[in-house]
């Protein structure tokens, strides 16, 4: 992957960049309104490994379809290619200055601040909590009767982000914060799309119903951090270790307004997309009983009817198999995009300053250039033999210095959620459902997952 200053002179003929056909003065934009995953799947798969979005009021806007591209954006020259783009100003309105949003020194410094609560050594004090979680979730099903899993899944992730990285019990406001989140998304996506709607001070009935939630989110996540100065709660956790770091100059502690800006972050980041991956699994095991027998047997094998425990996680690939290969398919984060900052030539092609450049895990993990099958759900695509993806064509996680900080965390809580369930119940599919892509900041199965539990 080559990469230039961009060319002094017009000697240097740079590549063509093809167009996606769009409407005058509008281009994609109506598209990406009504259908943005469609969009972005037909950009990532049309000739070139970069195509031009047309969008109006001058943005340039760029996709791009090559795993090396992808690699240099976000590993080789990230620093070059920030967050300032309009979803992130969207985000920031919930998330504030937090992990997700942040960038630059003040980035690193948190970084290195909660990174210790993530450490592999870590989450074996949190297996039993999870697993307990799960359990306690499978017994609240009556057998016969159906429900939605996505919504029990969203359920068990918030308690366990609570209990295991804040040690706060969320489970009674757990329906209201659920809420609150799903309004908060929604009306995210909708203004990141919508430029031209009314201005956030208008009293408009999406408007208030916006500020509503993020109150009830504020209240919740304001008052963990209220207990803790007022001394209650344990010093071991994400939340003690944030509030006693010490800027390494002045001796400073975080203000609460930076606190809630990265408990928000983990309060929402943290249980939101391992929900979503969990709720698209049971989705894909569903219609495929020969992979569901698979891991059913994998379970008893190892298990032997107990339930699982931290250390049974090495010992269950198949799940984790599964699991990557759910991800492949419904990736939580379907979109990633970055601001260009100085102008640059990478492999003949211009990054111009300023543009904004799309990368589609969900349209990448489909592109049938570097997936056999692609809309196949193979789980033995990650069988210890198989090859490896190429680089930059599976970022379920992002990667480079800015992947999440949780990957491991979410990889473990989904093991451990999905064994605990698997070996105790089967999920049926109530039949009629389209279970359709919902892209909001993650990806939901839209109308939730209806299922019936039965008894193994």
């Amino acid at each position: 992957m080559n990469a230039t200053p961009a060319p002094a002179s017009t000697s240097s003929v740079p590549l063509p960049v093809p167009s996606l056909p769009g409407l005058p003065l509008v281009g994609v934009l109506p598209e990406l309104q009504r259908d943005p995953l469609g969009v972005m799947e037909r950009a990532t798969l049309s000739a070139g490994p970069m195509v031009r979005l047309p969008l109006p009021l001058g943005v340039q806007a760029f996709l791009l379809s090559d795993p090396g591209l992808v690699e240099h954006v976000l590993v080789t020259n990230s620093r070059n290619y920030v967050k300032q783009t309009r979803g992130y100003e969207m985000l920031r309105k919930v998330l504030g200055n937090g992990l997700v949003t942040s960038e630059g020194d003040f980035w690193k410094r948190q970084r290195r601040i909660a990174q210790p609560a993530f450490h592999r050594e870590r989450l074996f004090a949190f297996g039993e909590t999870m697993t307990k979680a799960a359990s306690e979730m499978v017994d609240g099903w009556t057998p016969g009767q159906p429900f939605d899993v996505a919504d029990a899944f969203m359920r068990v992730t918030l308690r366990l982000v609570g209990e295991t990285l804040l040690s706060s019990d969320v489970t009674s406001a757990s329906s209201e914060v659920g809420q609150a989140i799903t309004v908060a998304l929604e009306h995210l996506i909708h203004r990141t799309v919508h430029p031209f709607s009314f201005p956030e001070w208008v009293p408009t009935p999406a408007n208030l119903a916006f500020k509503k939630a993020l109150e009830q989110l504020d209240d919740v996540v304001l008052g963990m951090i209220a207990s803790r100065r007022a001394g209650q709660g344990p010093r071991n956790d994400l939340l003690a270790m944030l509030m006693e770091a010490r800027d390494p100059e002045t001796g400073e502690g975080m203000s609460d307004a930076q606190l809630r800006d990265e408990v928000m972050t983990i309060f929402l980041a943290g249980h939101e997309t391992t929900a979503n991956a969990l709720a698209w699994t049971v989705v894909l095991l569903g219609r495929s009983p020969a992979v569901e027998k698979r891991l059913v047997q994998e379970l008893d094998e190892v298990l032997g009817g107990r339930p699982p425990a931290m250390s049974d996680v090495p010992k269950l690939p198949y799940t984790a198999m599964v699991l990557k290969e759910s991800m492949r398919l419904y990736p939580p984060v379907w979109t990633l995009a970055r601001r260009v900052v100085e102008t640059e030539v990478v492999d003949g092609l211009v990054f111009p300053k300023d543009a904004i450049i799309f990368m589609c895990p969900y349209a990448l993990h489909r592109h049938p250039k570097y997936w056999t099958d692609p809309e196949a759900f193979d789980p033995e695509r990650w069988a210890p033999d198989a090859p490896p993806p190429t680089k930059g064509a599976y970022l379920p996680f992002s990667m480079g210095q800015r992947k999440c900080i949780g990957d491991t965390f979410a990889m473990v809580e989904a093991q451990l959620v999905l064994a605990t369930l698997m070996q105790r119940v089967h999920l049926s599919l109530v039949p009629g459902q389209a279970f359709q892509t919902e892209p909001l900041i993650t990806l939901r199965p839209k109308g939730g997952v209806t299922v019936v539990a039965s008894k193994r």
